[in-house]
């Protein structure tokens, strides 16, 4: 390789070697959250990881 590469380029090599690459921004950055969908801000989702044997 001759001189600095491109972002463009380096996002290419590395989806050549790894396959896809992982979004330039988080979740955090987007504003994006799943807190509905796992009962955020209640006991519901902390309960219901309770194995079994520690009763409830």
């Amino acid at each position: 390789m001759t001189g600095p590469e491109t972002p463009a380029q380096r996002r290419a090599r590395l989806a050549k070697v790894f396959g896809e690459v992982l979004p330039e921004t988080t979740s955090d950055e987007r504003g994006e959250s799943d807190e509905d969908e796992r009962g955020s801000g209640t006991d519901e989702w902390l309960k219901a990881q309770v194995p079994p044997h520690h009763g409830s």
